[in-house]
């Protein structure tokens, strides 16, 4: 894994192009069906020859030498949270792990897991009664199950692969870009973005840590470095400004993100973990209370509705499931992308971009 994660070792390699079309369906709802139908039919394709390891085997070669019969189901498919529900063939406002809906997702414990016997038994019932030609059709029947309106999602024939298992959390959108998007403003306005901008920018430089002389209330685009220096400081810059409730529910969350990309996790780091989440759990009313979760025109927010907390209960079955959570992050995926497609698009001519990439 150590070696995997290191971005020299182009561990990652471009298997296939995945087309952008534009649909021209005047429904604008159903343009993102049509999108979601065209990516499921496409994994089906480049996904086959893994479809038939996974049913039938392959001889593969460990690190000594020595010959495996193996079956390969999907271990993970590393997406943000929006990409996962479109995997999952959910709609919005639905977990695409659980059976939990947008108002449970602040709930403090796990709901049940969303497996792919169920989605497919309900699939079967939509198709009973509408035909998935009629997408129009289709799509206002599933949607009474809360899923996307594809009759045929690319896993239906993997064996041993459920979305509820392979959809794991990955570190840099549900983890550092969630910390930004709640955790950040929570902090911003506990404190006001002057004083809080004041203390950041009071901290001792430190070598190999950003140092943030102008605050961090009006970054806008920032990378999961940046993301992770601020996290090193958050805790400490908050305390003695913020309510202490407030305080409490922030640490927990950041010992939670902490102790998640660990290399090596045990048992009982498991259960410091969930200890860790259970923790916010109890205090997060404190930031509903002194209205520090706001939405559009700075208003403030009364619920939990947040997708990427409650998958965060999924964490730790996650980790005893397929091992630590650190090798899914998109951190390698976006460096690949970087490399593999923007750099030689900019080298192109701008036409012709499949046979000059591939």
């Amino acid at each position: 894994m150590v070696t995997r994660l290191k971005l020299s070792s182009h561990a990652f390699l471009l298997t296939a192009l995945l087309p952008v079309p534009k649909f021209v369906h005047k429904n604008k709802r159903m343009k993102g069906v049509l999108e979601a139908h065209l990516i499921h039919q496409c994994l089906d394709i480049v996904l086959e020859p893994l479809k038939q390891a996974a049913k039938l085997g392959v001889m593969l070669s460990d690190p000594w030498g020595y010959s495996w019969y193996c079956f390969t189901p999907i271990a993970s498919y590393i997406v943000d949270t929006p990409e996962a529900a479109m995997l999952a063939i959910v709609g919005g406002k639905t977990s695409p792990i659980t059976m939990a809906t947008y108002k449970q997702f602040g709930d403090n414990f796990q709901h049940e897991p969303r497996t792919s016997s169920t989605t497919l038994a309900q699939l079967a019932v939509v198709s009973s009664t509408a035909d998935p030609n009629d997408i129009e059709v289709y799509f206002c029947e599933a949607q009474k199950f809360r899923l996307n309106g594809v009759d045929k999602p690319f896993w239906r024939d993997i064996a041993l692969s459920c979305p509820s298992k392979f959809l794991t959390l990955e570190v840099l959108h549900h983890i550092h870009k969630q910390f930004r998007d709640h955790d950040a403003k929570w902090c911003i306005n506990a404190l006001g973005p002057a004083e809080i901008d004041f203390r950041f920018s009071v901290l001792q430089p430190i070598t190999g840590f950003c140092h943030f002389k102008e605050g961090i209330s009006m970054l806008k685009q920032v990378t999961g470095r940046t993301l992770r220096d601020i996290q090193c400081f958050i805790v400490g810059v908050i305390a003695g400004c913020a309510p202490c409730d407030v305080v409490i529910a922030v640490r927990a969350l950041m010992d939670f993100r902490y102790r998640i990309q660990a290399y090596r996790i045990t048992d009982g780091d498991i259960e410091v973990i969930i200890s860790a989440l259970r923790e916010f759990h109890s205090h997060k009313h404190s930031i509903l209370d002194t209205g520090l979760c706001r939405g559009k025109g700075n208003k403030p927010i009364d619920n939990w509705y947040i997708p990427k907390l409650e998958l965060m209960q999924s964490v730790a079955p996650s980790i005893r499931r397929v091992g630590v959570s650190i090798q899914w992050s998109a951190d390698l995926t976006e460096h690949a992308h970087i490399e593999q497609i923007k750099d030689p698009v900019r080298s192109s001519n701008n036409n012709n971009y499949d046979p000059q990439i591939c």
